[in-house]
């Protein structure tokens, strides 16, 4: 009730359009806006005590507070609103807490350490992926029995289906954590091994993936070239060939497998295969669209073959997911808004904010907050900030307070509101070296870049930074947790990142922790005299043993107590019997 409460708000904020400027100026605008906020405040207080059939994690890599703020404002910029008074469809979910992004051994986490957090339940060290922090970066030896599993594997341990979705190569941090155990995650194909983990016996991301297939119903995202031999070119781009160097093929062993396991499997690498899915028929769906990442979503319309969009593999996931009875698991990844931010481009980072809340959208429309468990949150932040003195509805790509009317800094030259505190956007001018990075060209004695003439909202403007770096980093403050569903109450305050995972075994009773399904609705059940009853019956039936214990002890006392009497007499009888006196009148029937 209260999430529905919450979504009515949300269309009527949507179909209302722009803000009335007029209205906004009265007290009593704020007034009914806080009451309707109060209500569906009281309404969540009405806690969602039911076992989760499904949980859904989305996950916003990168997506610290400050995008999340700057994402709302272009979304609703982008329906022709100001923005700052917009709610993304994150923002409207009930429930919300702060995690606690620092990993085992970093005060600023990276994407790996951060994913085995959240997903495992366990925090871990730099750049290691589903290992606890005994394990070392980069040392295949130390990774030996040091593994940890994610909350993938004890749903589909519990009979629930899994699926992964992620705008990255599934290979990926995030999306590898879910199945993957690594001392590097950049191990994605065996191209990518050190001779020690070769000697060590360690195996590649993508290999990993394929023998754990079997838990993944669905798994949708980039990373074909890690899975195919590099003597083979890729589908979609025939000048580019394959990585693999152990001649195997993952996608062809893959059908295989599904199929002798006796699985219907589908293999998709463009849109069209994709939309052609017949999800009734298909047992287990592989989509991979290209050789690494996915496009950013502002650039997907480039792709000659078509991509999908994440909240199109999110439908088509919950679509193959929910054949199941059981249940099912879905982690869900908005990975390229961390790309975006690295890149210094808040432009092409929003843009996969935007797309990634519609993603949202689309699984509370498929799901029902009686029994899925929808949390949104993100693996760490980013060194990016909301500034200036700009006014209401400006441009948030735009020079501060006003596009059409900038205000210069003390150096005499105008600034935008979206500002780095490091990354490649330091002077404005940069170039893409041998790693794909935009690395910023330093010039002795240059001054920061004089924007007035230049257009600050175009796509691939990089946003000036006070530290020249080729790759923007993360940030190491909180990043928020937005929560709906069942047990979603129990986001409440400041947490550890590794306690999501937690909540999600507890709250859809999968791994060790099955206390909150031992409730009447046959979830959680008693063995009893060879019979499986609920715990109501079982409590029932104790009660009515306890009743009649007691009287059939005050029945066994009062017997007791005839029988004595009755010996007594018999041996007063006896005494006068042998005395030769007459017996006295029993004592039960004196006056």
């Amino acid at each position: 009730m209260y999430l529905l409460l919450y979504q009515v708000l949300l269309f009527i904020s949507i179909v209302s359009g722009k803000r009335d400027i007029e209205a906004e100026k009265k007290p009593s605008f704020w007034k009914d806006n806080a009451k309707k906020e109060l209500e569906a405040a009281l309404d969540a207080q009405r806690l969602n005590t039911n076992v989760a059939k499904n949980v859904i994690i989305f996950l916003g890599d990168g997506m610290g507070i400050s995008t999340v703020t700057a994402g709302r404002i272009l979304k609703g910029q982008l329906r022709g609103e100001s923005g700052e008074e917009t709610k993304l469809t994150m923002e409207t979910l009930p429930h919300a807490a702060l995690s606690k992004t620092y990993s085992a051994n970093a005060q600023v986490s990276d994407s790996a350490a951060t994913a085995t957090a959240f997903l495992c339940g366990v925090k871990s060290n730099w750049y290691t992926l589903g290992v606890n922090a005994a394990t070392v970066y980069d040392n295949c030896e130390s990774t030996k029995g040091n593994g940890v599993e994610s909350v993938l594997v004890d749903s589909y341990k519990a009979g629930k289906s899994a699926g992964v979705v992620t705008t990255t190569r599934i290979q990926h941090a995030t999306p590898g954590a879910t199945y993957a155990h690594a001392p590097n995650r950049e191990w994605y194909g065996d191209a990518d091994l050190t001779e020690e983990a070769k000697q060590n016996g360690c195996k590649d991301i993508a290999l990993q993936f394929y023998e754990a297939s079997d838990m993944i119903t669905v798994a949708l995202g980039g990373g074909r070239k890690y899975m195919q031999p590099e003597n083979t070119t890729d589908y979609e781009y025939p000048k580019m060939s394959n990585s693999r160097k152990d001649g195997k093929d993952l996608i062809q062993m893959w059908k295989n497998k599904m199929t002798s396991s006796g699985f219907e499997p589908k293999f998709v690498w463009n849109k069209k295969e994709f939309d052609d899915v017949d999800v009734e028929s298909t047992d287990r769906l592989l989509g991979l669209f290209e050789p690494s990442d996915m496009h950013y979503d502002a650039e997907r319309s480039k792709d000659g073959e078509g991509e999908p969009s994440i909240a199109e593999m999110t439908s088509k996931a919950i679509q193959m997911l929910q054949k199941n009875d059981k249940g099912y698991f879905l982690l869900v990844e908005g990975g390229r808004i961390d790309h975006g931010h690295h890149s210094g481009n808040a432009y092409l980072s929003l843009h996969d904010v935007v797309a990634f809340d519609n993603a949202i959208a689309e699984a509370l429309r498929m799901t029902s907050q009686e029994d899925t468990m929808i949390i949104v949150t993100a693996d760490h932040s980013h060194v990016f900030t909301i500034g200036g003195k700009s006014i209401r509805g400006n441009n948030i790509f735009g020079l501060q307070p006003d596009v059409s009317n900038p205000v210069n800094a003390l150096d005499n030259k105008p600034y935008t509101t979206l500002i780095y505190a490091n990354g490649p956007g330091f002077h404005g001018e940069y170039f893409v070296n041998a790693m794909g990075y935009n690395e910023p060209i330093i010039k002795n004695g240059s001054s920061r870049e004089d924007l007035t003439n230049v257009n600050t909202t175009a796509p691939d403007y990089l946003q000036q930074s006070a530290i020249p770096l080729d790759s923007e980093t993360h940030g190491g403050e909180d990043v928020a947790i937005f929560a709906s569903g069942p047990m979603a109450h129990l986001f409440h305050g400041v947490h550890e990142q590794s306690y999501i995972a937690y909540v999600m075994r507890y709250a859809s009773c999968v791994g060790p922790d099955q206390g909150h399904c031992m409730k009447e609705d046959d979830i959680g059940r008693i063995e009893y005299l060879g019979s499986s009853i609920s715990v109501s019956t079982a409590n029932s039936t104790l009660r009515i043993q306890f009743i009649f214990l007691i009287i059939l002890s005050v029945v066994i006392f009062i017997l007791l107590l005839l029988l004595i009497r009755n010996s007594l007499n018999s041996k007063r009888k006896a005494n006068y019997k042998e005395s030769g006196k007459a017996p006295d009148v029993p004592l039960s029937t004196r006056p």
